[in-house]
């Protein structure tokens, strides 16, 4: 029996979302790592940081069950973000050794994490993970997502373009890259390159800034 609320049902994959809970934090390290084979564990989660954020914000993380089993999870912290200097590495936003960055006084949501097992893909999951982290901004109030976007496509262009130009052209549909093209289809601007953001030499390194901004905020409240 799987404790906590269940916040939604998928409307597309049936999945009951819960907030994480501490007993689940080596279950979601595993999905974590699975879902990203290729990653530096150091760029993931493990279990002391996973369950570090739960104590600090179980509020913004959300956890996809197929019956008893977790198959997706959605995290995110909020932080001080300037759009004015944005370029940051994912250790600047997630320090670890205890400090999972959530700053309970922070305008915008970071979104750090979202995992799905492999054979639960093109479900809708990713769009339902969405949807609730926007709701999250939209209770708390916050100027809404900010995040790292992977890229896999830039490993076919990287010898033949920027990373900034890549992300240009998925901007501009003329490239299709398949991370990128569905942040864009749920409402986010891709923004420009981050450098070094993470260890990923396929793509040398680099992710893309994404925001969706939430135009139900309100400055003074």
């Amino acid at each position: 029996m799987i404790k906590g609320e269940i916040i939604r049902i998928g409307e597309r994959s049936g999945l009951e979302y819960r907030h994480p809970r501490l007993e689940w934090s080596k279950l979601l390290e595993d999905l974590e790592r699975s879902s990203f084979p290729t990653s530096d564990p150091e760029d993931l989660y493990d279990q002391a940081e996973l369950e570090t954020l739960t104590n600090d914000f179980p509020q913004g993380g959300f956890v996809g069950f197929d019956q008893e089993t977790p198959v997706a999870m959605g995290l995110g912290i909020q932080v001080f973000f300037n759009l004015d200097d944005p370029e940051h590495t994912v250790h600047d936003i997630m320090p670890g050794n205890g400090d999972s960055g959530h700053r309970p006084e922070g305008n915008w949501y970071y979104g750090t994490s979202i995992a799905v097992r492999n054979e639960y893909r093109r479900r809708g999951i990713g769009a339902e993970l969405y949807d609730l982290r926007k709701t999250v901004c939209k209770k708390l109030n916050l100027k809404g997502i900010v995040a790292g976007g992977v890229m896999p496509g830039y490993a076919d262009y990287k010898n033949e373009m920027t990373a900034d130009e890549y992300i240009m052209k998925v901007r501009n549909k003329v490239i299709y890259d398949s991370t990128l093209s569905f942040q864009l289809e749920n409402g986010f601007e891709l923004v420009q390159a981050l450098p070094n953001y993470i260890t990923n030499p396929e793509i040398d390194n680099y992710a893309a800034l994404i925001i969706w901004r939430n135009n139900d905020y309100e400055e003074d409240q």
